[in-house]
Formats: structure tokens, sequence, C-alpha cells
């Protein structure tokens, strides 16, 4: 029987915007929709150029161009290469940097342009704005890439080895890159091998997706920006917006980073942080119930608008248009507090909190587990045993949508092979903003393994909210450290500070199978044995914390 599946083709063109067929270099054609604003002249021009189809409810560009558009600014948004209405081969990552340039090339031309462009964009979208760095055009001014970062066009093949294999990015490239369309189809995890998941779907739809092919066969993504590195181009000012229950934050957080470390560029990095996942849903209205969800009413999206583009044309009145001011350098909401500001991120009062698991005997016991405290007690160790047949399941599937569920995450703690660590109650607010790390000292009975670290939210009646999670790769002994990303959070009195440690999440991420195989490849698999060692000089928690918020 062949696989449903939804195959999800171009909305209708807009009515209040008009297309044009960008031709590139090698003469493919772009479908590009302009919306101009009422007043007559020259404009700065806002670039998006985006792979979900610009003209979708989804993408919701006619209820975000007013916003521009009443600031004096045309925004052109784009089909890039093979999706959609535009022409092209369908493969992400490959072709950004050219087909950016021609377009701004492009904008330029036009009669209502001034000369200037200002960029935008989540995910994706958010990465061609750095190929329009790394292009260099001079007419692209400033850019506000959101929810992404350079190295999405490093996924798979190409990715960090210390990383553990992400299934949701697998799963989003035989989703949205087998053709122009995209497709909606229900997938089977039980597939085995998990190379192997995917093949109904391709064989329903006759087509396969390319890039996923190549990721599987052992080849980098794309070579496209190793090879054109945009903080080699000339510099730009950089709003980077984050989120901090984003499940790229690490990447955008590590964009940041690597421009503070760049002299050229240093002073032209800014930080614009939300209490928001992948898709804009906020920790305020988390569990996000149906009456608030901006996915499903109008209403409610245009509410959450102003909050979505955060400083981005405050920003651009800036940097693009040249208005006189300035603009902060970080900007984050401090969850459960609000909006926050500083010269720099972390906030120059942010100061080192470590805590250490102990009682490793209980870690396994129950939800609580063993203790989570301020200095390193005596020297001991905390073991479970991870089965690949088994592993421990994902609290959500879709981690782009993450806070629409906000899952209860002590369902998954009272488990054999799941470690937890738990604090006392707090008298007083902590609040976390900046870096989170945690030192793990492991031990594990086979080649490698993948160890999962996660920090959460206990509150008084027991309900488990996750605060920050992180993952690698771990060779025999040798352990490491585990970047659990960077947040801006208050732990309220009465709440508890909760260390989760495993050794699989799935389906988020393919379980390792316990032998030297890949975990694509493998069908047998090996149950390991893992000790986590704890005490002075061993695992530990190293937060950022600040006073006087």
């Amino acid at each position: 029987m062949s696989l449903p599946f939804t195959r999800i083709e171009p909305a209708p063109l807009s009515d209040v915007a008009e297309q044009h067929l960008v031709r590139t270099r090698d003469g493919i054609r772009l479908a590009t929709d302009v919306y101009l604003p009422d007043r007559p002249g020259r404009h700065p021009a806002v670039l998006c150029r985006l792979p979900y189809d610009k003209n979708s409810a989804w993408m919701a560009i006619e209820q975000i161009a007013p916003h521009y558009l009443d600031r004096g600014y045309v925004l052109v948004v784009q089909d890039v290469r093979g999706k959609f209405r535009s022409e092209g081969e369908t493969y992400p990552f490959r072709n950004e940097v050219a087909d950016t340039y021609d377009t701004l090339a492009w904008v330029t031309a036009q009669a209502w342009s001034d000369g200037t462009v200002g960029m935008v964009g989540d995910s994706y979208h958010g990465y061609t704005q750095w190929a329009g760095v790394a292009g260099g055009h001079p007419a692209l001014r400033a850019i506000a890439p959101r929810v992404t970062g350079m190295a999405i066009g490093s996924w798979g093949g190409g990715a960090p080895q210390q990383r553990a294999t992400s299934l949701y990015q697998a799963n989003y490239f035989a989703h949205h890159w087998v053709d122009n369309a995209a497709y909606d189809y229900e997938v089977d995890w039980t597939v085995r091998p998990l190379r192997d998941l995917f093949e109904s779907a391709f064989s329903a739809i006759g087509a396969r997706s390319q890039i996923l092919d190549r990721v599987l066969s052992g080849g980098p993504a794309t070579p496209e920006l190793a090879a054109r590195p945009p903080f080699a181009a000339r510099p730009v000012p950089v709003l980077h917006r984050v989120g901090w229950f984003d499940n790229l934050l690490d990447l955008s957080m590590q964009d940041y980073r690597e421009q503070l470390a760049q002299p050229a560029w240093r002073e032209h990095a800014y930080l614009d942080a939300d209490a928001c996942d992948h898709y804009s849903f906020h920790l305020d209205d988390a569990p996000v119930p149906l009456e608030r969800n901006h996915g499903l009413d109008l209403a409610v999206l245009q509410a959450m608008l102003p909050r979505y583009l955060g400083r981005t044309l405050d920003f651009f009145d800036v940097h693009v248009r040249g208005r006189e001011g300035g603009i902060d350098r970080a900007t984050w909401w401090q969850g459960h507090l609000g909006i926050r500001t500083a010269d720099a991120w972390p906030p120059a009062t942010a100061s080192t909190l470590r805590l250490y698991p102990a009682d490793g005997a209980a870690a396994t016991a129950s939800a609580d587990g063993g203790a989570l405290e301020a200095a390193p007690g005596a020297a001991e160790h905390a073991e479970w045993v991870h089965d690949p047949a088994d592993p421990v399941p994902s609290t959500v599937v879709d981690s782009f949508t993450f806070l629409i569920e906000y899952p209860d995450e002590s369902v998954v703690h009272d488990r054999p092979d799941v470690l937890t660590f738990t604090g006392a109650p707090l008298s007083e607010p902590l609040d976390l903003a900046g870096p989170v790390h945690a030192v793990v000292d492991l031990d594990v009975a086979g080649p490698s393994t993948d160890v999962f670290v996660k920090l959460h939210d206990v509150a008084p009646d027991g309900t488990t909210r996750l605060v920050l999670r992180g993952q690698r790769r771990v060779e025999g002994t040798a352990g490491g450290v585990v970047d659990l990303g960077e947040t801006g959070y208050r732990f309220r009195p009465g709440h508890r500070l909760r260390l989760q440690v495993s050794a699989s999440d799935f389906p988020l991420y393919a379980p390792h199978p316990g032998t030297g195989e890949s975990p694509w490849d493998a069908v047998s698999t090996q149950s390991t044995r893992h000790r986590l060692r704890l005490g002075a000089g061993h695992t530990h928690l190293q937060l950022s914390v600040v006073t006087a918020l």
C-alpha cells in the first residue's frame, strides 16, 4: 500500500504585491514579490529570500508587509532557486551566495530603489542573509537573521563529529527539499536501518531529496559558506535574533560569538533574544492554548507581530536608512520577568555558579533522583544502561514548535536509563543570563556513546519544564564539555533546578547503536553500561547568574 502524502503547492499570488521573475547570471528565473509603500519616490528595500512559498499563509508576508511599508521600506520577498514558483535545481545551500548577489543587483536597479538594502528572515532565510554578506554586494547595509546560523549549511555529513545524529534535521530535508513543492506525511520511526526512514515516502512521491542522499552517503551538505566565509567579507551590522527555546539556538549564538571574536566585525554585533521557540511561540503563553495559537488565528498573529519583529525596524532605521541615534547592544527577555537590556551579553554583572550532582545511587530511583548541590560531595558514581532498542522517548516530536506543547519532562524521569539530580527549593529568585555548560565525566563500556544533558525547572507541584539542553558524542572514557546553550531565565522562589543525563532522545536524535556502526546503518544493537563520575573534579554544571534584575 502506497504511503499517503499531501503535496503542498504554491498559494495564490498576492493581491497587494507585484510578482517579477528575476533572472540570475546562469539564466534561472526567481519568483519575486514586491510590496511598495503608498508614498512615491525612491526607498530603501528589505529583502527576504525563503524556500517555504512567499505566498503561503504560513509565511504571513501580507500581514508582515504593512509594518515595513509604514516605515517607508519596499519589501521584496523571493522564492529561492528550485522552490515553489522559482526555477532551477532543488538543492539547499548551494547557490545562495550568487543568487542573493544577483537579486540585490536587480533590487538596486529598480526605479523605486534608493540603492540601500537590509535583509531579514528566519531559519533558512536567515542563512540566505549570511550568503548575501558573503557575496559582498555594496547595497547590503545590514542584516537581521533570526533563529538560524550560517552552519545550518553543514548539517549531516558536514556537522562536527561530536554532535549526536539529528533525525529532525533529516526529517526536514525529506519533507521540504524533494522538489519545488513541500510534502506532508507521517514517518514510521520503527523502520530500520534508519537510512530507509523516508524510502516509502520517496517512492510514493516519485522523487527524492538530493541533499539527504548526499548527507547519508557521508558527503558534506555544501561547501558554499566554507569557501566564502561571511566574516571574510566587508563588515555589515548584524542584529542576531535568537530564541531561548529555539532548536537552533546553539548555531545562532555561535555566529554571535564568532562575530565578537572578529576585530573588524566586533562593533557591528547586536543581540535581540526572546523567550520563544523556532516558530515564535512564547514562554508566557506556554503550553500554548488553541486560542493563543497564531498559526490558527489571524487576529492572534497580527497581535504578536510587533513582538516577532522585535527591534528589527528600529535597527534598519539606524543602519539602512541612516537615522540619527543608536540601538542597545543587547536586549533579551528574562524568562518569567520581562525585557532587559545591557551594553554587552552576558551582562557585565554575570558570575559563575557551579552545581554538583551527588547521591549517585538515587539518580535512577525516582523523578527527583540524586541531589544537586553548591559544593562537591564525596567521590562516587551513577550508573545506567543504554538500550538502543528501547531509547528514551523525546517529549516532543516537533522541536520547532516546542512551546506549543511545553511538556512536563518528568514523564521520562523515573526510567532506569535516565539520571536526574534535583536541588533544594529556592528561597529567593535565581536569574540565569549567559552561557550554561555541563562538564560530563563519563566512562562507557563501548566504542562511543551520545550523551544528552538537560536543565529543568521543577515547580512546587512537581511539574518539570525544560530550560536548556545540549548533546554530544563521547568517545570511550573521555567525556567532555556539553554546551547547553545560553538563556535569560528566572527560577522563581519555591522552584528547584534539575539536571538530567541520558544517552538517547528518540526520535529527535538517532539512538546510538552501542556498536561501531553508523546510526544510519545499524540493524543490530548492543546495550552498553555508562558510569558518570561524581565528586570534586568530576561532573558538574556551570551556570551564568546575575543579581539585581
